[in-house]
């Protein structure tokens, strides 16, 4: 089960081929230490392609990405500065693997007029293993070892009338 500690990661990156495989590198670590071992290959798949296509069409470069995970859902948004890129236009084949690989997707423009796109993943539980039962081992020991000490009663019945001496001075 994942546990419901909200992360948040940023990172500023201006894109670049090398740089790309480098970002996808970043994210999958963060995401394993994050233990959502089963989201690296999705979100780092989806930030990726948004990159190598912002590299392909964008004319300024930098770009920032941040990760936000909730406990159920990881958001993974990518922003980039060039005011002329039209998401529904040069981004168009990002897009459609987006909305085919994740569980949610939007685009939104920012303050200074900058494009934000955002894709989320839920967290999904792992694989169930049915269990099969397993026939019990023989023991190898012949037999039990004894106690090193073993209490004898008088000295138990002292400890137990000290315990309740101490109890009655307490009330």
């Amino acid at each position: 089960m994942k546990t419901a500690v909200p992360r948040y990661y940023h990172l500023d990156v201006e894109v670049s081929p090398e740089r790309v495989r480098q970002v996808r590198r970043i994210l999958a670590a963060h995401l394993r230490f994050w233990d959502l071992e089963n989201l690296v290959q999705p979100v780092c798949g989806g930030a990726e392609m948004l990159l190598r296509a912002i590299d392909e069409h964008a004319g300024d470069k930098h770009t920032s990405i941040e990760l936000w995970w909730n406990g159920q859902h990881l958001i993974t948004a990518v922003g980039g500065n060039d005011h002329g890129l039209r998401p529904d236009q040069d981004l168009r084949d990002c897009l459609e693997h987006l909305a085919a690989n994740s569980d949610g997707w939007g685009c939104c423009a920012t303050d200074t007029g900058t494009r934000v796109i955002w894709f989320s993943q839920r967290a999904r539980a792992g694989e169930r293993v049915p269990l099969v039962p397993t026939a019990p081992t023989p023991i190898t020991q012949e037999g039990l070892e004894l106690p090193r000490e073993i209490m004898p009663v008088a000295r138990l019945a002292d400890r137990t009338a000290l315990i309740d001496g101490l109890l009655e001075e307490a009330r």
